[in-house]
């Protein structure tokens, strides 16, 4: 009896092993990845196409569509090239991020966004980080202030949208404040640790507190945009632009938060920043409509009752299947390895696990693309806004970005660096 025993307690170890642990080292997945990244970049590079506009996504015809500079993903390519010099450090990589950096510079000065940390820090920062070229560290303190030229002492926020007419044009935004704004936080702290500057730390803050209080429900799902009185501080509306229902749970919106989060906690380790980045995680990794693969429908609602769309909603074309959304995976995946690292080993293991489970899937043949497909772009599966009927099952440049990222993040871990 005591024989059965302790081989039943011997099984039971092995097996709580495995569990806690995916894989053993990663290293191939992580080479596979990035060697598929040269291979369809090396064909990107040549078109003659891009050679003055960047690469975003697939049109509806099928062809490569570009972007002019003052898009908010005209730095995700540039970040891209930086990446995959990051890890072959090869010369041509960073001569190719080089150039496509460089043809950005203008956006320092661009005070009509509040995407500057997505369009300047993803190609200026990368480029800085992995140079220490000064002369990218400056115009990316002139980025800085660009973006803080768009906070409001009242609303406490960082303006999302020049626009007053929503998507649906019916109803007329004061001061609209999206989710996705918590991405270019990370910019303004590093403005402060550059500069010395407190200003852009203290702006940071504000935002993120405003959309702690504003955006977040108390499932910890999330709006996606909050529309603010700008003289008052008053919330008037919470709505979605992107996403299902102005109550659903726009997948994407619900990443950017986990990441911005994220970030939050890194910046300032407050705890308050590092619980909410756990809850939001915790609900997007235990959502009952999240596929076995975890790679999201576009919004985690779509067409569950109480979640009425407030736009044409065109369910013969969209619903059957419902598109998945892999740019909202891949940012999750990547924004799951930097929050392992803040956490005891237990709750680590969950959210790395969980990333490298996501990483899996998007290597996958149904999600990573080969060469003379998918118009060059790695990741496939993606949508920019259905609402909009707009890049629907398409790739996306930041798609991308965040799959580069997430396999960087991955080969850091396993390389045994606590910094990603």
């Amino acid at each position: 009896m005591m024989k059965i025993l302790k081989k039943l307690l011997l099984c039971s170890i092995v097996l709580m092993a495995f569990s806690s642990f995916i894989d053993n080292s990663g290293d191939l997945l992580v080479k596979e990845g990035f060697n598929r990244a040269q291979l369809l970049y090396t064909k990107m590079l040549s078109i003659e196409k891009i050679h003055t506009a960047f690469p975003r996504t697939t049109a509806p015809d099928g062809t490569l569509k570009t972007t002019d500079l003052k898009d908010w993903t005209a730095g995700f390519w540039a970040g891209d090239l930086w990446q995959v010099y990051e890890y072959t450090k090869d010369p041509k990589w960073k001569e190719a991020a080089t150039k496509w950096t460089v043809t950005l510079k203008d956006n320092q000065f661009n005070k009509g966004t509040h995407d500057l940390g997505f369009m300047m820090f993803c190609s200026y920062g990368n480029a800085y980080r992995l140079t220490g070229d000064k002369s990218y560290r400056d115009i990316l303190i002139q980025s800085a202030k660009s973006l803080s030229s768009r906070y409001n002492p009242i609303t406490k926020c960082i303006e999302s949208w020049d626009q007053r007419l929503s998507w649906d044009g019916k109803t007329l935004w004061k001061y609209p404040v999206i989710i996705d704004n918590m991405m270019n936080l990370e910019l303004l702290f590093w403005a402060t640790k550059e500069t010395g500057d407190s200003s852009y730390y203290k702006i940071a803050i504000s935002h993120a507190n405003a959309t702690m209080k504003n955006h977040v429900r108390p499932d910890f799902s999330t709006y996606h945009v909050v529309n603010y009185d700008e003289k008052t501080g008053e919330v008037l509306d919470r709505q979605t632009c992107q996403g299902f229902a102005d109550n659903s749970t726009w997948a994407r919106g619900q990443a950017w938060a986990i990441y911005g989060f994220t970030i939050m906690y890194r910046e300032t380790m407050d705890k308050k920043y590092l619980d909410l980045a756990q809850n939001l995680a915790d609900f997007f990794l235990n959502n009952k409509s999240l596929p076995k693969d975890k790679i999201p429908l576009w919004d985690f609602n779509v067409n569950q009752e109480g979640y009425k769309p407030q736009w044409d909603y065109n369910r013969e074309k969209y619903s059957s299947p419902i598109p998945r959304d892999a740019s909202a995976a891949a940012i999750t995946s990547s924004a799951l390895f930097e929050l392992s690292t803040y956490l005891p080993k237990e709750k680590s293991l969950k959210y790395k696990n969980s990333a490298i489970e996501i990483l899996r899937s998007l290597s996958s043949s149904v999600y990573l693309a080969i060469p003379d497909t998918n118009n060059n772009f790695l990741i496939k599966h993606s949508v920019g806004s259905l609402p909009h009927k707009a890049e629907i099952d398409v790739p996306l440049n930041y798609a991308d970005y965040y799959y580069l990222e997430s396999l960087l993040r991955y080969k850091k871990l396993n390389d045994g660096s606590s910094k990603l």
